[in-house]
């Protein structure tokens, strides 16, 4: 185990660059028997513990200025239960390590969300999520979970063992215990067909239902300023694999939805008042374009554009009526939104704060270039928002707190009794927790 006092550069920033911690020192722990001892020695001193991944939070649930747990080194698979079809892994173990070493069994979780850069753990406590007709968050295809609590023992639950544990604890927020391994329920790896094409907004909202129904992941890109989208439907294939060509793949992920899209955001940046001019280009710069690949090829793709983000669940019924009002705002308003507007959906699951608990979810997520002003247009998107009933992503920025969560989440006195119980004493405590869950 490594520890590190935090003098100038034990200053810890999140992927957006928009939180920031200090914590008292940084532990990285090589084994779960490491942890529980870096747990227990904090509780010794009275400091406050926090484990963080990648850091792709836009919100400061893992910031802490205490004992700050870095978890890269328990990474790994520990293993594949091929008869049960799970696999266990550490929780430290990044998206893509996992996507690509169950591609090399053979598997593949069921669905996952856009990016894969962030830890087992990370991912799944805050509610990392894609867009799926049948098949939901990554949390809900969790199976197991093994955690040390705030005494700095090992506690194990799944649906048979601690069950009331493992309803909250698969989206956990950090507040329950640090997560040390998951495991996920996995199939046998497969062919996933992409079929990508722009589509009016106005065509995409009146034939919504249509396409969520008929489609097993269906999900569009709003460009604000215009009335155009790029829509993205994913659908089991019997194959023959056809995986984007290495050229033309560059070109559109990398080239156009990175590079130009980077240096079209410096101009917006700059320049305000040209941003829906470059919104009317920019949103008809990708073509059509269909593809076959396995699982992470297709769900995932690089994010390299720095952004701040907040995503609203809403129930499935009221998204079309959300974004309508969404784009009346825009339209009405001053403000110059280079992003597009992202929306998913998820069916109901049984997560006690999972954002789609007990009903079927639309999300709506809207995103603002680093370093530009985005509380104008986040505070006004999230009145329209909140005003469906929306249920904010843990991960993102939001100003909810636990009176209002506490309306929108059947619930969450489950929660807060089940912390109350395993962390008395709030050693997994931080600000944001307290504003989100109560003190």
């Amino acid at each position: 185990m490594s520890t590190t006092a935090s003098g100038k550069s034990g200053t810890w920033r999140n992927w957006a660059g928009n939180v920031t911690a200090r914590p008292v020192r940084e532990v990285v722990p090589a084994s779960v028997e490491e942890l529980r001892g870096a747990v227990r020695r904090a509780a010794e001193e009275g400091l406050r513990v926090k484990a963080v991944g990648t850091g792709h939070s836009f919100t400061a649930a893992a910031a802490t200025d205490g004992v700050l747990i870095r978890p890269h080194l328990l990474t790994g698979i520990r293993g594949i239960d091929r008869a049960a079809g799970t696999v266990t892994v550490e929780a430290g173990t990044p998206l893509r390590r996992l996507n690509a070493a169950l591609a090399r069994e053979g598997l593949s979780l069921t669905n996952m969300g856009d990016i894969m850069e962030q830890t087992v753990s990370g991912a799944t406590s805050t509610g990392t999520h894609g867009t799926g007709r049948d098949s939901a968050s990554i949390a809900a295809q969790i199976r197991g979970l093994e955690l040390v609590t705030a005494d700095g023992s090992v506690l194990t639950c799944s649906a048979a063992e601690n069950p009331e544990v493992f309803a909250a604890a698969r989206i956990g927020l950090g507040a329950l215990g640090i997560v040390t391994a998951i495991t996920f329920a996995v199939e046998p790896l497969f062919l996933l067909s992409a079929r990508e094409e722009p589509m009016p907004l106005d065509r995409v909202l009146a034939e919504f239902d249509q396409l969520w129904s008929e489609n097993e992941h269906f999900e569009f890109y709003w460009f604000p300023h215009t009335g155009n989208t790029t829509t993205k439907r994913n659908n089991r294939s019997a194959g023959p694999a056809q995986p984007l060509g290495r050229l033309s793949g560059w070109f559109e992920d990398e080239f156009l939805s990175n590079g130009v899209f980077q240096a079209v955001n410096w101009v917006g940046r700059a320049a305000p008042a040209a941003i829906p001019g470059i919104a009317r280009i920019s949103s008809r710069a990708l073509s059509a374009r269909t593809y076959t690949d396995i699982p992470h090829r297709v769900f995932t793709s690089p994010r390299r554009v720095r952004f701040v983000e907040m995503e609203y669940a809403v129930p499935r019924a009221a998204l079309v009526e959300a974004v309508r009002e969404l784009k009346a705002m825009v339209d009405r308003s001053n403000l110059r939104i280079s992003f597009p507007v992202e929306v998913r959906t998820a069916p109901a699951d049984d997560i006690t704060l999972s954002t789609a608990e007990g009903r079927d979810s639309a999300y709506v997520a809207v995103h603002m270039f680093r370093g530009t002003p985005y509380q104008a247009y986040f505070t006004a998107a999230e009145r329209i928002l909140t005003a469906h009933g929306g249920r904010p992503h843990w991960g993102k920025v939001h100003t909810r707190d636990a009176e209002y969560l506490a309306g929108v989440y059947p619930r969450f006195g489950e929660f807060t009794a089940l912390r109350d119980r395993l962390d008395p004493d709030r050693r997994f405590g931080n600000d944001y927790l307290r504003r989100v869950l109560g003190s």
